[in-house]
């Protein structure tokens, strides 16, 4: 039953969709298929990470802030910790091994599809919970794959472990525990998106949103338990810009994870208004989706399972629990 805890993920996505009134089920929105990406902060990188590499053949492009390298964590909070504080001992060639070794037993989409993805990779240089070093080490890995033009870093800004905005939180240097959103004049939620899709349009600062934020049920999506058995809410959230309301004009689709004290049980919609993701979204017809994860006994912290509190399965190259089948 761990298939659920990043199913949920591939149903989002296959639906390309969104709702009407109160959280409630999906439905279809004009979504071009083929503009799909995903980005997070922190746990939520290292679930991007994972979400891109196992199905690279359905996204194009992958935002990686504050993050660490795909199997990382080795499946334990005790890897995981060492993942994050001392990143001069990972063994990065490993991580491609597993990877590679994945895509050969078809557990894992092939590693070809990778090759022509944007990958932008933001690492602060204060970044006192996810130490900078694992920025190049990640660098390093999407190196083995994708062209190198396609791999765009940002390990220049004072930055410590957080979601930058240019407009929004506490000092960029420091650990705003609050919110873990700081304002370090550095918008990455459009930087991040520009990368992946290309000339997009800056927003328009203090411009009112004119489209629609939503929740959304997530249970929909549990039938044979419920979300909190996998530490998910039973309520998400989704932007669909004025341009991309009415169906007519085919959209683009982000998904945004939000890291560990991030989500709605810790900070409600704090993270979903101010990460800067819907002013880029409105102003270039980005449908952005947030996902939402909850605190259980074995994830305090309300993180995406990056460290197998699921269980053994969650990035498992042989025993992936993410295939709809």
């Amino acid at each position: 039953m761990v298939k659920v805890k990043l199913f949920i993920l591939i149903l989002i996505l296959h639906a390309l969709s969104t709702i009407e009134g109160k959280a409630d089920r999906l439905e279809s929105y004009n979504v071009d298929k083929t503009k799909v990406s995903i980005s997070g902060i922190s746990s939520g990188a290292a679930m991007a990470t994972q979400m891109h590499v196992i199905h690279s053949a359905d996204f194009m492009g992958v935002g990686i802030v504050a993050g660490v390298p795909f199997a990382c964590s080795g499946g334990n909070l005790v890897g995981a910790t060492a993942c994050m504080q001392t990143p001069s001992l990972e063994s990065v060639s490993s991580f491609e091994l597993l990877t590679s070794s994945g895509a050969l037993f078809g557990n894992v989409d092939s590693t070809y599809h990778m090759r022509h993805d944007k990958v932008y990779i933001f690492a602060g240089q204060s970044d006192s919970v996810v130490k900078p070093g694992n920025g190049p080490n990640i660098q390093r890995y999407y190196n083995h794959y994708t062209l190198h033009s396609n791999v765009k870093t940002v390990f220049n800004i004072d930055a410590e472990h957080c979601q930058p905005t240019d407009n929004y939180g506490g000092t960029c240097n420091v650990l705003s525990k609050s919110n873990y959103l700081n304002n370090c004049g550095y918008n990455a939620a459009f930087e991040l998106l520009n990368w992946i899709y290309g000339d997009l349009k800056i927003p328009e600062a203090g411009k009112p949103l004119t489209g629609q934020l939503k929740t959304f049920d997530q249970s929909t999506f549990f039938h044979l338990s419920v979300p909190i058995t996998y530490s998910f809410d039973n309520t998400g959230y989704i932007y669909v810009p004025s341009g991309c309301v009415d169906k007519q004009t085919k959209c683009k689709l982000h998904i945004a994870l939000h890291g560990c004290q991030q989500g709605r049980h810790f900070i409600n919609d704090e993270y979903v208004k101010h990460a800067g993701y819907n002013e880029v979204g409105e102003a270039n017809n980005i449908i952005i989706l947030y996902p939402q994860i909850t605190p259980i006994p074995t994830n305090l912290n309300g993180c995406w399972d990056w460290f197998g509190y699921t269980g053994s399965y969650f990035d498992l190259l042989d025993e992936l629990p993410v295939s709809p089948n």
